[in-house]
């Protein structure tokens, strides 16, 4: 039976990022654990569309095929997820991709996701050392404190959160979820807790922290299941000592 099947697939396309965004439908042929990658490739292999018309292959951005790049995001039934992982038989019909509307569409399914690293940027999400010569065995962490920050290193920069929060848009300067995150990583690792005043105060300027209204959709959407409010709860309570300390001019911990 699955040899005759059909998958229908209504896909929103855009030929350039100053082009109108359209729809264009196609019929996949079935096959057993398919997922969206391996029919968007079908229809790379045979771009003709529903109406039997020839087409331009549909254009994506996949790497690892393993949920681990987080370059395959798109928003797939209306949810933004990865498209690797999104297994057809588990989909209601039609299927519906979609590019993410928080970042510029570059064409089709692809998006720019520099909003998301130049955010990183800004937070300084690295642990600056100086590469030149052999400094040894780094510090040790404790085993429950090295548990929790894993769980914050599985960020593959997907943008999945930043997607459904509602306070990420084109008219709001807000970091979103994922780069507070990285700051909470950083400052809590040995050598990058050097860096933590620095990290605390990039994200209490303008578009950090406070943009967040606590909406907690990032939680729910992100594919790693990090604890990201978790993440936002603990920035806030260092963002406010912070500042009792730069308004008070003292460099003691409290």
């Amino acid at each position: 039976m699955s040899e005759n099947k059909t998958i229908t697939f209504i896909i929103t396309r855009q030929d350039s990022p100053d082009s109108a965004p359209y729809e264009e439908t196609f019929k996949i042929p079935y096959r057993e654990n398919m997922n969206v990658i391996s029919a968007l490739m079908e229809v790379r292999r045979n771009p003709v569309n529903a109406n039997g018309e020839p087409t331009s292959p549909v254009y994506w951005d996949m790497n690892c095929l393993e949920e681990v790049c987080g370059a395959c995001s798109m928003v797939i039934n209306g949810k933004p997820r990865q498209s690797c992982t999104a297994l057809v038989d588990q989909l209601e019909q039609p299927i519906r991709l979609a590019p993410m509307t928080t970042f510029p569409v570059m064409r089709d399914l692809a998006v720019d996701r520099s909003r998301m690293f130049d955010s990183l940027k800004k937070v300084k999400a690295w642990v600056p050392i100086d590469g030149t010569y052999d400094l040894g065995p780094g510090p040790r962490m404790a085993e429950s404190k090295r548990q929790w920050a894993y769980e914050l290193s599985k960020c593959m920069t997907c943008g999945v959160c930043l997607e459904s929060c509602p306070n990420v848009n084109s008219k709001s300067s807000f970091i979103g979820p994922a780069a507070i995150s990285q700051v909470r990583l950083f400052n809590s690792h040995p050598t990058g807790e050097m860096n933590k005043s620095e990290r605390l105060h990039s994200i209490m300027d303008e578009g950090g922290i406070m943009g967040c209204g606590n909406a907690q959709n990032c939680v729910q959407s992100c594919p790693k299941g990090i604890p990201l409010t978790t993440s936002l709860a603990a920035m806030y309570r260092d963002t406010a000592i912070e500042s009792f300390k730069s308004f008070f001019g003292s460099d003691n911990k409290l």
